[in-house]
């Protein structure tokens, strides 16, 4: 799919990894609307930088946990700009936990926001995508940023681990479900940016231990984005961006 004035979605996207993927987007010209939930300076100043690369942004509060308001979402963006080529399900939480430590209300708050949030947000986007011309080609593409924690078991991060973990396994059914007009894939990043309150000694031992020898960045993401975007016969994948880490 060529990127250019074409319109993107990225939950998520004020500020980390999410921001990333919005300026990278709107570089490569799309119009691009972020979400965020509370993060009100910094996704109107993300917004400035979406809008200096010369295309229309817009900020858009969302708690994703919440279907009427995923809807209300849809409809100001299809109001905006009529149309919806990329949704990019970057918004997420992590939260760490010991096993006998969490409750109904942590395990419901971590996969409505990671699992059934991207879930209804995919259907409501693909709905507007779908609203283009029958003729058109490559009507839409969804791009789900996963983890390492989809594939190897994070003990400390329950909820997370099978919120990922599912993130995946929908990546795989959203894309025959909406094939040959959207295709759908995710990413998994690793250590691409410090988690809050790590020490920098820490992210440091982390990334020494990837074969490659070092962290990755935000922008490692955000080109990956752009590639599955552009990558007319990838759908269903999942593209591992970890330095190689997950080989050991």
């Amino acid at each position: 799919m060529e990127i250019r004035n074409r319109v993107a979605l990225v939950t998520g996207g004020a500020h980390r990894v999410g921001k990333s993927i919005a300026l990278a987007l709107a570089a490569a010209g799309a119009h691009t609307a972020i979400t965020y939930r509370h993060a009100v300076d910094e996704a109107a100043r993300t917004r400035r930088e979406i809008e200096a690369h010369g295309v229309q942004g817009l900020a858009l509060q969302l708690d994703q946990r919440e279907p009427a308001q995923i809807a209300a979402l849809l409809g100001a963006v299809r109001e905006r700009f009529s149309r919806l080529d990329i949704l990019v399900n970057s918004a997420a939480i992590m939260e760490r936990k010991p096993i006998f430590d969490i409750t109904p209300e942590d395990w419901d708050r971590t996969l409505d926001t990671n699992l059934r949030g991207p879930f209804f947000m995919a259907q409501a986007a693909a709905r507007l995508m779908l609203e283009k011309k029958p003729a058109a080609t490559s009507l839409g593409c969804i791009v789900n940023i996963a983890d390492l924690a989809a594939l190897r078991p994070w003990p400390s991060y329950v909820a997370h681990s099978v919120s990922k973990a599912g993130l995946v396994a929908l990546t795989r059914v959203l894309a025959l479900a909406l094939a040959p007009s959207i295709r759908v894939n995710a990413i998994a990043p690793g250590a691409v940016l410090k988690p809050p309150g790590w020490s920098d000694e820490r992210w440091s031992r982390l990334s020494r231990s990837a074969p490659l020898g070092r962290s990755g960045t935000p922008d490692d993401v955000a080109q990956a984005v752009l590639y599955l975007t552009r990558s007319e016969f990838i759908t269903g994948q999942l593209l591992v961006l970890d330095g190689g880490r997950e080989l050991r």
